[in-house]
C-alpha cells in the first residue's frame, strides 16, 4: 500500500493556490472540505514528569477544526513523553488568514502554522525555515506535494493528500444491471445515467444526485468539476504558474458533464438554484441516487451514523470525472492537497529544534501516525499507516494501473470567491433555461482575466 501512494504522490504536481484578492493570501481550502463551525480553542500541555533534557516548546495553529481533538490529544501524549511543552490553537472556520496574521505578531509567534498553497508562500515565505535537510523531511516519500520559494527552498510539506471525483452506489449501480468496469469514459458515463434515469420509477432511484447550486453545494461545480477545463488546458499549455488568461478550449468538455448531472437526477432545471449540500448527501447515503460528485473527505460522512444513514463501505467506489476528452480512459481521480507544515523562522533556535523533533515524531511514532491515517488520509511518509478510506484504495488502484492523475488545477484561481460567484451566477440562469452557455464561457473566460487584474493591478 505505501508503495502506490507513493506512486500516487509521485505523479502529482503542485499547483499552487492564488490568493484571493488583497493580502496576505487566504490560506484555508476553497471548498474542499465542510469544516465545523468551531471557534478558536487552546489548549497548553504540560509534562506530568518533565523530560530534565526538554529544551524548547512547539506552538501550532492549526487550520483544520475537525481536527482539533486529535491534535489535543497527540500533543498532550508527546509532553507526558518528552516533557516539551505542546500548544495547539485551532482557528474558527474561514478564519485562519486572520488569526495567522494577528499570532505572527505577538512575541510568541507560531513556531508551526499552515502554508497550503503559493499564494501562501508569497505572503508567509519570507517567515518559513528551508525543511529540505531535517529530519522530517527526510522521511518523505515524496517532494511532489511541498512548495518551494522562488529560490528553491522548500517552505512547506504536504502530509496528506485528498481525492474527488464521482462517487458510486455499486449496489444501485448493480441493481440497475451494471458494473464498474462498464464505465470507461464519458460515453459509456452517459449511456448508463441515461438508462438509470429513464427508469428511475421502475428502479426507486436515479442517476445523480442534484446539482445543487445553493452556496453549500455549488462549491463542488465552480471548483471541483471546473478542475476539469482547467487541468486539461494547463496540462496542454505547460502550465506551471497562475495564468493571465485561460481560454475556452475545453468549456465543452465541462458542459458535457454538467448536462448530464442536470438533467439525469430528479431534481433539475429551477429547482437546483437552492438545492444544498446536504440534499445532494442524504438522497445518496439513503439510496436515491447512484453517482454524487464529491470528494474523499465524505468518507466519514457517509459510513458514520451521525447523518441519519450509515452506508457499506463495500458499497462505495470512486470514478473519474469523465467529460469527453480525448484518452480520458486512462485518467485516474483528482488528487492534491493544501495540508502543508511550515516552521517558522522567526522562532528561536530552541523551538524551532523543538518543532522540528516534534513533526519527525508525529511522522514516525505508531501514535502519530494512526493519527494521521485516521483524521487525514494517505501520509507520503516512510512510516504511513493505511487509511480505513476506500476512496484513496480507489485512488491507488488508478495510479498502480498506470492512469495519470488529474492535479488540482483550480488552486490557480485569482480571486477565488469572486471568480466562481461569477461562474455560480451564469451556470444558475443556463440551469433555469434563463440563460444560455455563452453567458457561462464569458464568466469562465473573461471573469478569470478579470479577477487576475484585480489581483495583480
Amino acid at each position: 500500500m505505501k508503495k502506490i501512494i507513493a506512486l500516487l504522490l509521485a505523479a502529482v504536481m503542485v499547483l499552487g493556490l492564488a490568493a484571493c484578492a488583497g493580502k496576505p493570501a487566504d490560506t484555508t481550502p476553497s471548498g474542499d472540505t465542510k469544516p465545523a463551525d468551531t471557534k478558536a480553542t487552546e489548549s497548553t500541555t504540560k509534562a506530568t514528569e518533565p523530560a530534565a533534557a526538554a529544551t524548547g516548546s512547539v506552538y501550532y495553529l492549526n487550520f483544520k477544526p475537525e481536527a482539533d481533538q486529535a491534535w489535543q490529544d497527540l500533543a498532550k501524549l508527546y509532553t507526558e513523553k518528552t516533557g516539551v511543552k505542546v500548544t495547539v490553537v485551532t482557528a474558527a472556520s474561514g478564519t485562519y488568514n486572520d488569526t495567522l496574521t494577528a499570532e505572527m505578531d505577538k512575541s510568541a509567534a507560531p513556531t508551526l502554522f499552515q502554508v497550503g498553497n503559493q499564494g501562501a508562500v508569497e505572503s508567509w515565505g519570507d517567515y518559513c525555515l528551508d525543511l529540505r535537510d531535517t529530519d522530517v523531511y527526510k522521511e518523505m516519500t515524496t517532494d511532489s506535494f511541498n512548495l518551494h520559494n522562488d529560490a528553491g527552498e522548500v517552505v512547506s510539506i504536504g502530509y496528506c493528500y485528498e481525492a474527488f471525483g464521482i462517487i458510486v452506489n455499486k449496489a444501485l449501480l448493480k441493481q440497475a444491471g451494471y458494473e464498474l468496469s462498464d464505465i470507461t469514459n464519458f460515453e459509456t458515463l452517459k449511456k448508463v445515467a441515461d438508462d438509470i434515469h429513464a427508469r428511475a420509477g421502475e428502479l426507486g432511484f436515479d442517476a445523480f444526485t442534484s446539482a445543487g447550486l445553493d452556496g453549500s453545494s455549488s462549491w463542488r461545480f465552480s471548483g471541483h468539476l471546473a478542475n476539469m477545463p482547467l487541468y486539461y488546458q494547463f496540462r496542454d499549455d505547460n502550465v506551471t504558474k497562475k495564468p493571465a488568461t485561460i481560454t475556452n478550449a475545453y468549456l465543452e468538455n465541462y458542459k458535457n458533464i454538467w448536462d448530464l448531472y442536470i438533467t439525469d437526477s430528479a431534481t433539475t432545471g429551477a429547482a437546483l438554484a437552492s438545492a444544498t449540500g446536504d440534499q445532494a448527501e442524504a438522497e445518496f447515503g439513503q439510496g436515491k441516487a447512484v453517482f454524487y460528485q464529491n470528494g474523499s473527505w465524505e468518507y466519514p460522512n457517509l459510513t458514520g451514523e451521525d447523518k441519519g444513514f450509515k452506508m457499506n463501505p463495500d458499497d462505495l467506489a470512486m470514478i473519474p470525472i469523465y467529460c469527453g476528452v480525448d484518452g480520458e480512459e486512462k485518467a485516474g481521480l483528482c488528487c492534491g492537497t493544501e495540508n502543508c507544515w511550515a516552521v517558522n523562522k522567526e522562532a528561536s533556535e530552541e523551538d524551532i529544534q523543538a518543532t522540528l523533533d516534534f513533526l519527525y515524531w508525529v511522522v514516525t511514532s505508531d501514535e502519530g501516525t494512526t493519527m494521521l491515517a485516521k483524521e487525514f488520509g494517505p501520509s507520503p511518509f516512510k512510516n504511513a499507516k493505511e487509511p480505513e478510506n476506500v476512496f484513496f484504495a480507489q485512488a491507488n488502484e488508478y495510479t498502480a494501473q498506470g492512469n495519470y492523475v488529474v492535479t488540482w488545477a483550480f488552486n490557480y484561481t485569482p480571486a477565488v470567491d469572486e471568480w466562481r460567484a461569477g461562474l455560480v451566477d451564469a451556470l444558475t440562469q443556463y440551469t433555469a433555461g434563463q440563460g444560455d452557455w455563452s453567458a457561462v464561457e464569458t464568466a469562465f473566460v473573461d471573469g478569470w482575466a478579470t479577477c487576475y487584474a484585480k489581483d495583480n493591478g
